[in-house]
């Protein structure tokens, strides 16, 4: 049995588009004992696949804050040793980047990656000894699924299948219907008007009889959703949420909205009704796989009305 390490370490969506070439891979060799090395805020997202039988953290964007610190060099010796202790048939890099190159490289085994010319960092390409040719013109999800099918020699067929369960319906929430409003985003360019938030959900309160439940995963998010919260007649702020949570909130909800960020690719991978809006960046390359349960709308410059996205819900809610 081959023990074959995945290093993908950020950002939570660049995981969840890796799900999709693990449930592949799997599907054409199961008997893989398949670990994952992701940055230790992300462990959660890696182990949510039920293929993955270990995950590896790794802190580097905590240690990289102090370099010098005698506690930062002690942690990465034992992370050395974790990583090491374990004999590796194969490592793939799916990150593309010396980031992800160099602790790859730390585990001895032959790794794997995209070449020169397919990859985001270039350099990172000098550390591997097999390296694939993938279209950058591709989906981050396909090009994923075409770098595992050419390291492990076959070919991906069929849609996107992310292989992963939400889980159980969060305790906290009130019996009935509710819709998520996924608001925050890492950049401000990729935020959707907030009057076009309370107005979506003051629509779908009235029409549907949903409340509008929104998270968030940082103090300002947090002070984002109340003030939302605030102006709609049926607004609901999220209490602080683990990923796992996060799934089972996703996986049970009438209909999520989300801008261009992680929880949105999530809401894609359990299967609800979803559309998804991008103001600055182009779904072509990072949107949700698309499909009757599954819409995006908008493109860079392009900011989707709200009768638009109540268009979309209504297909996408009819398919399910």
């Amino acid at each position: 049995m081959m023990n074959v390490l995945i290093v993908r370490t950020s950002s939570m969506g660049d995981l969840i588009h890796t799900w999709p070439a693990v449930t592949d891979l799997l599907a054409h060799y199961p008997n893989l004992r398949l670990a994952w090395l992701a940055e230790e805020n992300f462990a959660d997202i890696a182990a949510l696949h039920p293929g993955v039988r270990a995950v590896i953290p790794i802190a580097w964007r905590r240690w990289r804050k102090s370099l010098l610190s005698p506690s930062t060099w002690a942690e990465m010796r034992v992370f050395r040793e974790q990583l090491r202790a374990r004999h590796w048939d194969l490592v793939l890099d799916a990150q593309g980047l010396v980031k992800s190159a160099l602790p790859a490289k730390l585990a001895r085994a032959p790794l794997a990656g995209y070449g020169w010319s397919s990859i985001r960092e270039p350099l990172a390409s000098l550390f591997y000894d097999k390296k694939h040719r993938v279209s950058r013109q591709l989906s981050a999800i396909e090009r994923n699924r075409r770098l595992f099918g050419l390291t492990f020699g076959y070919q991906p067929e069929g849609a996107p299948d992310f292989g992963i369960h939400a889980g159980p319906r969060p305790a906290w929430l009130l019996p009935g219907d509710y819709a998520v409003l996924l608001h925050a985003t890492s950049r401000a360019s990729k935020e959707w008007p907030e009057e076009r938030w309370v107005q979506l959900a003051d629509t779908l309160a009235r029409q549907d009889g949903m409340v509008a439940v929104l998270p968030w995963g940082s103090a300002k998010e947090k002070e984002r959703a109340e003030r939302l919260a605030a102006k709609m007649h049926a607004g609901v702020v999220a209490p602080k949420l683990s990923l796992r949570e996060a799934a089972g909130l996703l996986g049970h909800a009438e209909a999520v909205v989300g801008v261009d960020t992680g929880l949105t690719h999530m809401a894609n991978a359990v299967n609800v009704p979803l559309v998804a809006l991008y103001t600055d960046t182009d779904p072509a390359r990072t949107g949700v796989v698309e499909g009757p349960r599954a819409l995006n709308l908008g493109n860079a410059g392009q900011c989707p009305t709200v009768d638009e996205v109540l268009a979309a819900l209504v297909r996408v809610r009819s398919a399910a």
